[in-house]
């Protein structure tokens, strides 16, 4: 018993909780808003295909899972996540995936996969992205070059 407890102590270290993740990466839209009021902020949205786009997922890999990045997201951005899986065991509930939807019908009308939308506090578009390769460094230097 107590190797169990010290082995699943150990891999909770080795993983952080999927808890601590959403603490950056918003999924509300409204949330994000106060926030960025609140904080005097961009919202940074991403339209991403978690466990099917390809793209997507380097983007995340490259540029957002990295601590430079993280950094800078939270000195200077509030984040808000809109996922659009196609698996069934990553399903979203029904009110997450209208809310993606309906920003979606706003702001990515092409359905681009990764996009990357820069909005202001009141949800007017700075700019727009996609996948870029260079890593962190060269999507910060173009989000300062935006911002």
């Amino acid at each position: 018993m107590k190797f169990l407890l010290t082995s699943i102590f150990a891999l909770s270290l080795l993983f952080p909780s999927m808890e601590e993740e959403s603490d950056i990466w918003l999924t509300d839209y409204e949330t994000a808003i106060a926030k960025a009021k609140e904080e005097n902020k961009p919202i940074l949205l991403s339209f991403a295909g978690s466990d099917w786009c390809k793209p997507c997922i380097m983007l995340t890999r490259e540029v957002f899972e990295t601590p430079e990045f993280e950094k800078y997201a939270s000195d200077n951005l509030v984040l808000l996540l809109l996922d659009f899986p196609r698996l069934k065991k990553n399903k979203l509930s029904d009110d997450q995936t209208k809310h993606n939807e309906s920003l979606a019908a706003k702001y990515n009308k092409t359905g681009e996969f990764p996009l990357v939308v820069l909005v202001d506090a009141n949800g007017e578009v700075i700019a727009k992205t996609g996948y870029q390769k260079g890593g962190a460094e060269h999507f910060i230097e173009y989000l300062n070059s935006v911002l």
